[in-house]
């Protein structure tokens, strides 16, 4: 049931009215062990991917001649940056070799928050060196 907020309990000027339980409810709430362990595993929010995987998928797919992969999410596995070398990039336009990229690590990419992938040709790469 809505009751009409006093000016003590309005949390913005917007909000005119505050969903509370009616007075003669109380209302409790405690965490057993079995859910504080579930909001634990919850709020770490890892997804199980990692660079190594990455890396090797793509070199094994792609039969990519160097790959680097940099997790910029502090350890967790939910935002990795690429670089990727690979002769399959050759005549491909840069939203080609990110299709292609991405279509290989569709799953992965599904369970992360950011994936940046940078392709280059052995030709390109070349020249970047120098």
């Amino acid at each position: 049931m809505f009751f009409r907020a006093s000016p003590l309990t309005v949390l913005s000027r917007s909000c005119r009215y505050l969903l509370r339980p009616l007075p003669s409810q109380r209302a409790s709430f405690s965490l057993t062990a079995r859910s504080s362990a579930a909001i634990d595993a919850a709020m770490a929010d890892t997804s199980g991917i990692t660079a190594d995987s990455l890396r090797a998928k793509l070199i094994d797919q792609l039969q990519a001649q160097h790959v680097e992969i940099e997790d910029l999410s502090g350890g967790c596995g939910q935002a990795f940056q690429a670089v990727i070398v690979s002769p399959q990039f050759e005549s491909k336009t840069m939203l080609a070799r990110h299709r292609l990229v991405n279509s290989v690590l569709k799953a992965e990419i599904a369970a992360i928050h950011a994936w940046t992938p940078k392709c280059y040709t052995p030709e390109q790469w070349q020249g970047l060196q120098h």
